[in-house]
């Protein structure tokens, strides 16, 4: 029995706890998991939102833009060395998740409790102001504990994914296809292209090294992270494809696709701005 507890005390503490003490990144144990975790967090945040009465449609998802670029200048503030353990814990992935999502359910209560007292205030704008408000305190927090070393970066990361966000979209509409007439599909491409170039600017560039398992492996396969445009335009259509011809049949199944696709937006701006500002000051 106790040789049992041992070997699960050990297997605990190798996949999950050193790569958060570590930062080390990510194994294919703690990824299923993870990956576990966010599909039950999934349905109990709809109901949260549906419980406080918020629709999950395209205005919402442009206010909760400000908060993942929010968490995501936390997430650098951790990488910059400047908070100790065991407070820098709370920082580093996927604990920050946690984190990011409580502080945005307090701005989001206090958002529906101001537009409740004043109708005439905008939600969504409201909500929006204070995810700015927060993103703009870590920018100040980073540019005082930092310089800015690489300015190109951001430059390339976004200039590289507008450009083959902008091929792609004339050649669905070259083909006949509405995929990317839609703002939240196109949106989908753009943060996870810009991702991908965040992924190319610092392996290719600068000799950062990937954390994740899937890309690491084709990253490895290849010798480039130049696989990643390829990887990601392949895996979002294709899921962009699945949830707008399976979440069709009425409203609920409606705002199911737009929440899933919210999530999605979060997975690849979330890394994607950590990634530029990092790289950007030097980190």
């Amino acid at each position: 029995m106790n040789s049992l507890l041992e070997k699960a005390s050990q297997a605990i503490n190798e996949y999950y706890i050193e790569p958060i003490l570590q930062d080390s990144g990510y194994n294919v144990v703690n990824t299923i998991t993870w990956a576990i975790i966010l599909g039950i967090c999934i349905f109990g945040v709809v109901k949260l939102l549906k419980k406080m009465d918020i629709k999950i449609t395209d205005r919402f998802v442009a206010s909760v833009i400000p908060f993942i670029l929010a968490g995501s200048s936390l997430r650098v503030i951790e990488d910059s060395g400047s908070l100790n353990a065991p407070l820098s814990y709370l920082f580093i992935t996927p604990t920050i998740y946690f984190v990011v999502f409580f502080i945005t359910v307090m701005f989001l209560i206090m958002a529906k409790w101001i537009h409740r007292m004043d109708k005439s205030k905008d939600f969504h704008k409201i909500f929006a102001y204070f995810g700015s408000g927060w993103f703009l305190v870590n920018v100040i927090i980073l540019l005082y504990l930092e310089n800015v070393e690489l300015p190109w970066v951001p430059i390339f990361v976004i200039g590289a994914a507008s450009l083959i966000l902008y091929l792609a979209y004339i050649l669905f509409d070259k083909i006949g296809s509405t995929m990317l007439k839609d703002k939240l599909n196109l949106s989908i491409l753009w943060v996870h292209l810009l991702d991908a170039s965040s992924t190319i600017a610092g392996i290719d560039f600068l000799g950062y090294y990937e954390k994740h398992v899937v890309p690491a492996y084709l990253i490895d396969l290849t010798g480039t992270a130049f696989v990643m445009y390829p990887l990601k335009l392949f895996i979002f259509i294709s899921v962009i494809y699945v949830l707008d011809k399976e979440f069709n049949e009425d409203d609920e199944s409606k705002t199911l696709r737009t929440f899933l696709k919210l999530v999605i937006i979060v997975l690849g701006l979330a890394p994607a701005c950590r990634n530029t500002i990092r790289m950007t000051l030097g980190i």
